[in-house]
């Protein structure tokens, strides 16, 4: 997988692609273990730490182009950079069909993936149903993407909400 292959108008788009993330390096490791398991390895999967992601994420906004905005890549690209601030990891796996794109969002889930996204040529789908999520409202290129969180934001997803929560294994809704 070669970087300049997975950019759409300068931003990440990697078509063909699983993108997972995890709330941990450990579920990310676990993930890559499960997904050798299934015969899915080497250069199939790419991994990412959150300072990698961020890195990442940064240089593509800088050359991002006007067009990219169009749809809802960049607004992506900036839900990944939240969760990667929250400390998630991420794998990059190759999956070019519905059927495997559906075995490699089984195994990950089973390894905690908050969400798992299969890039097409002309769509974006969400692969996994998050826990307690709210209905989609809506997004624009303006609003963003809907997280489906109370805030709307990504980086008040469960798992990271879980995070900063000191009391409880339940997100801090306040």
């Amino acid at each position: 997988m070669d970087h300049e292959h997975e950019v759409s108008f300068g931003v990440f788009k990697p078509v063909d692609h699983v993108v997972v993330s995890f709330p941990s390096a450990q579920q990310a490791d676990a993930a890559v273990r499960a997904l050798a398991e299934m015969g899915i390895a080497g250069d199939e999967v790419r991994r990412y730490s959150d300072r990698e992601m961020i890195e990442q994420i940064d240089r593509d906004l800088e050359r991002a182009s006007p067009i990219a905005t169009i749809g809802q890549e960049v607004n992506l690209v900036r839900a990944h950079r939240a969760l990667a601030e929250q400390g998630y990891h991420w794998l990059v796996v190759h999956a070019d069909d519905d059927k495997r794109s559906g075995q490699v969002a089984e195994a990950v889930r089973r390894c905690g993936a908050e969400r798992a996204q299969h890039y097409g040529h002309f769509i974006i789908e969400e692969l996994l149903e998050r826990p307690g999520r709210l209905p989609q409202v809506g997004e624009s290129p303006d609003r963003g993407l809907d997280a489906q969180t109370p805030s709307g934001r990504e980086a008040d997803t469960s798992a990271a909400a879980d995070k900063r929560s000191p009391t409880s294994g339940t997100a801090d809704k306040r």
